[in-house]
């Protein structure tokens, strides 16, 4: 399933309402240089909230009043073009039972644009979907249990999310869980594959740096890979980045946007400091401990647990954040922008985490302009990540061919 090659579009006009219905909900405000599939036209847009569309009441909200009130302020400036939210997605959570899954499928069934919240685990997702259930929400929820089920939870879902695998333990690496989560993710690749290639596939499972090119490699040899619908959730890095700035310069949190590209571990995280918005100075100091803490934020909080667990509830919130953008772009909110570490030409490597616009058929578009004029900390901190995300990138589609070989 070959993509069609992305081309360069400048935003700023407006092109026919008859051509594009949707086509002149276009903020004035902002000017952002993205590189497109097909000429669309955009207002910023920052995670669960659209960018002048939050009342002050959503400061408070929740992750689905969050959705309702972007796209209820959108019915009331186009009313013909009205985009009501209505539950009609399927949305599948791989590893439903673990320490991160059941955090995010109880956020991900408070959606109103879930229809259907299918949970798979190996042992014990029964229960977590027995208690789901009785949450009076829109979505219906299924339980499906070991391999044998595998299938069957996958049957015409939209959404894929894969939290699956074992957690980072103290002392542990990314990498000390590549040998272990790298075969789950291949054979659960593999079933989504077979069952629905179309779905958005959201991948959490650590090492996402490997573990995405694994997902992609093993798509391709299925003959179905879509690169614009393969993420790799990194949003958990941004939500840290926006927090950490809030707290260091006291600002309101709502407003705090900071880009954050590269990839998902240490040094390959690289936070975009001068491009926060609102804009905000940092002296050096500043940046280096931000970044240094905004890198190591996993570690802090496996090492604040002491054995005890990761980093999973946080990391619920910010996938359940990226699932609520991704139900939003395929319901038609023209709005959707979030990080995530997708294929990517943006830089000479073959994934790369950057701003990216999703539409209902997936990455729609890169923010280019993210990248362009960085301060020269931030150049010599991407040309340092480069060569381990090249790596890591290498390990997982060598993993695969390895695979296939012994096969």
């Amino acid at each position: 399933m070959a993509a069609a090659p992305a081309a360069s579009y400048s935003v700023g006009s407006c092109p026919s309402a008859s051509a594009h219905p949707k086509a002149c909900l276009v903020s004035k405000s902002k000017n952002l240089a993205v590189k497109f599939n097909a000429l669309v036209h955009v207002r910023s847009s920052v995670g669960l909230r659209t960018a002048k569309t939050l009342n002050r009441e959503s400061e408070s909200s929740i992750l689905f009043k969050q959705s309702c009130s972007a796209l209820s302020k959108k019915h009331n400036q186009v009313s013909q073009n009205r985009l009501n939210p209505q539950a009609s997605y399927k949305v599948a959570i791989l590893g439903a039972a673990g320490g991160i899954g059941q955090p995010l499928s109880l956020l991900v069934k408070m959606s109103p644009l879930v229809s259907d919240l299918h949970l798979y685990d190996i042992a014990n997702v029964k229960g977590v979907a027995a208690d789901l259930s009785h949450c009076n929400t829109p979505s219906r929820v299924l339980d499906f249990t070991g391999p044998g089920e595998l299938a069957d939870s996958l049957g015409e879902v939209d959404v894929v999310v894969i939290p699956a695998g074992v957690p980072r333990k103290p002392g542990m690496t990314r990498d000390d869980l590549f040998n272990i989560n790298a075969g789950i993710v291949k054979s659960l690749i593999e079933a989504v594959a077979d069952n629905c290639p179309d779905a958005f596939i959201h991948i959490i499972s650590n090492p996402v740096n490997s573990t995405v090119p694994i997902a992609a490699a093993v798509l391709k040899q299925k003959g179905v890979y879509n690169p614009k619908k393969l993420f790799g959730v990194t949003t958990l890095d941004v939500v840290r980045a926006n927090t950490f700035v809030a707290q260091k310069k006291n600002l309101k949190l709502i407003d705090v946007d900071v880009p954050v590209v590269g990839g998902h571990a240490g040094i390959t995280i690289l936070p975009l400091l001068s491009k926060t918005k609102p804009s905000v100075a940092f002296t050096g100091q500043e940046i280096e401990e931000l970044t240094v803490r905004i890198q190591n934020g996993g570690t802090e909080v496996v090492e604040a647990k002491a054995g005890a667990g990761s980093a999973t509830l946080s990391m619920a919130y910010a996938a359940a954040r990226f699932v609520e953008s991704s139900l939003r772009a395929l319901d038609g909110d023209a709005d959707v922008y979030e990080c995530a570490y997708v294929q990517s030409e943006l830089t000479e490597l073959p994934f790369f985490a950057s701003r990216v616009k999703l539409g209902s058929r997936g990455v729609e578009g890169f923010v280019t302009s993210d990248l362009q004029g960085i301060t020269e900390y931030e150049e010599k901190a991407l040309e340092a990540l480069k060569p381990e995300l090249k790596a890591s990138i290498e390990k997982g589609v060598a993993f695969v061919e390895k695979q296939s070989a012994a096969a």
